[in-house]
């Protein structure tokens, strides 16, 4: 492989890595994926590669080793990579706390709330304490520092971009898509999903609506998530070259199983979203049903990917009462809102469901916010500033928020066990009397058990000694599997999107892209964003 240098081949040596950005037609188009795709073909090749995202939206977030909070997807993209997770992979996190506002991540650090429309309208003095109400624009000088860096160490960094790059409303202040690129001399990859419809206009219309001097970035195309024979799609493919002058660089298959860490916990489908393992049949005589209660902001719903790689056990998520019935565990999970979470539980009737489940000895289990909503009263003058709220009362536990967050890499034992997991909260749990047995960092009472650990169900000894818990308690005849591997799982996971690139892309093309930047000569296509700007 010429170019490109072995495995860390920049490291102390001044050289500089290459670089491409991944950006997509729409949002869930598949940038992650392709990233993540990208991140393992390279590193399979010996390459030194890192992965980078200026700026997430995304309650699902993971805490570095350093202790620094950032998105999952770079987490996972990072392991796609083979490196560990670093803040400089995603400098700027914003967490959705409504549908206004969310909290601002800086370099995996917390620094304030900020609504959209401050975000977006970059008003404000850039002084270190007031870098937030500066706007994105202020952010892009943090932005590409944190790439630079990466690329000085690593031979290639693949960044994800956000959303569409044709936003042509938010092009003034973008710091993730055509800012970066045109910024970092990056060359620009656009991924279209085919399963919606309507990819050819989709990529011509995103090229179509960037000014001149983004399009100079545009350099290739990747259609993803295709059904069929694909020498139908070639005639199509053909034309777009003709009309744009960019080639298509790789056509994706449709893949099933492919259940990455998604970014955004906001979008999964209450009736919908069913995860089950399909690997194998039950180990013992009994499946085990876990009804996941799809709280409002929702965060790190990804806890419960362990248990449904587990086979025989299915896991789905639920909004009703009745969806409870035939559960033998409910959890809930972490949230942004936990306040907001218990209006919702007993706005629905899910708060009696539970309170009906944990009086018949059945079991619960709460992560994070899901274990302050078990409690018997929280203070929150910081995330809601809901003063004093009653919690469901099922565990001896008072909660106060707050300002400072608590971000932590846990390591502990439960059930005879080691656990490995990441703490990311802002409410200080008080344990009082009346706890039958501790649980991490939380307790259990009865079939009621609480943590602020996320992560901590990818322990497998843990994980199976728990739910051999919860089968006894719901008196199911469900024996978890004793080979089953979720570190390993998640490999394979990563080795299937390094095989989708490597197998249907244009390995090659992609190769020159990373190592020369943005091609010359690509072609301007009209009309251009609307004035001719930015």
């Amino acid at each position: 492989m010429s170019g490109i240098r072995g495995k860390g081949g920049t490291e102390g040596s001044g050289a500089r890595g290459g670089g491409l950005l991944v950006a997509g037609t729409t949002s869930d188009a598949g940038k992650s994926v392709v990233t993540a795709g990208i991140c393992r073909w390279l590193a399979r090749k010996g390459v030194s590669v890192a992965p980078f995202k200026a700026q997430n939206m995304s309650l699902n977030s993971f805490v570095t080793r350093e202790g620094a909070e950032i998105g999952r997807a770079q987490a996972m993209q990072a392991a796609a990579a083979r490196v560990e997770p670093s803040a400089l992979m995603n400098p700027v996190l914003l967490k959705p706390g409504g549908d206004r506002s969310s909290q601002v991540v800086l370099l995996g650090k917390p620094v304030g709330e900020l609504s959209a429309r401050g975000y977006f309208a970059g008003a404000g003095a850039p002084s270190p304490g007031e870098r937030l109400s500066a706007g994105r624009e202020a952010l892009l000088g943090t932005v590409t520092e944190c790439l630079e860096e990466l690329r000085r160490t690593h031979d290639a960094v693949i960044c994800e971009g956000a959303g569409s790059p044709a936003e042509i409303n938010l092009r003034r202040t973008d710091i993730v898509n055509m800012g970066l690129a045109r910024a970092a001399g990056l060359p620009v990859v656009v991924v279209g999903d085919i399963d919606r419809g309507g990819v050819f206009a989709s990529f011509f219309g995103t090229t179509a609506l960037l000014s001149a001097a983004d399009q100079r970035h545009v350099a290739a195309y990747l259609v993803n998530k295709f059904r069929g024979d694909v020498s139908l799609l070639e005639p199509g493919l053909e034309m777009l070259r003709d009309l744009t002058g960019r080639p298509t660089v790789g056509v994706l298959p449709f893949a099933h199983g492919l259940g990455i860490d998604e970014e955004d916990g906001l979008r999964v489908s209450l009736r919908g979203a069913v995860r089950e393992s399909v690997v194998a049949p039950p180990y013992g005589a009994d499946v085990l049903r876990i009804a996941v209660a799809a709280v409002p902001l929702m965060s790190n719903f990804t806890d419960v990917d362990a248990l449904a790689a587990e086979p025989g056990v299915i896991v789905r998520f639920v909004d009703r009462p009745e969806e409870l019935a035939d559960a033998d565990l409910v959890v809930l999970p972490g949230t942004r809102g936990t306040v907001r979470a218990l209006e919702w539980l007993r706005e629905r009737g899910l708060a009696d469901a539970i309170a009906r489940r944990a009086a018949e000895g059945r079991p619960v289990l709460g992560v994070c916010g899901g274990f302050q909503a078990l409690g018997e009263r929280i203070e929150d003058e910081v995330e809601s500033k809901a003063g004093t709220v009653a919690g469901l009362g099922l565990l001896p536990v008072r909660v106060r928020f707050a300002a400072e967050k608590t971000l932590a890499r846990p390591v502990g034992e439960a059930l005879g066990e080691r656990v490995e997991g990441y703490e990311i909260h802002h409410g200080v749990a008080e344990l009082l009397d009346g706890a039958e047995e501790p649980f991490l960092d939380g307790c259990r009472v009865g079939s009621v058990w609480g943590t602020h650990w996320h992560g901590s169900l990818e322990s497998d000894g843990f994980r199976r000694a728990f739910l051999r818990r919860v089968a006894a308690a719901a008196g199911r005849a469900f024996v978890p599997a004793p080979d089953t591997r979720f570190g390993e799982l998640r490999e394979e996971q990563l080795d299937r999107l390094g095989d989708l690139i490597e197998e249907h892309a244009d390995t090659d093309a992609l190769l020159r892209l990373i190592e020369e930047g943005v091609p010359e000569g690509l072609p301007f296509v009209p009309p251009g964003v609307p004035g001719g700007t930015p």
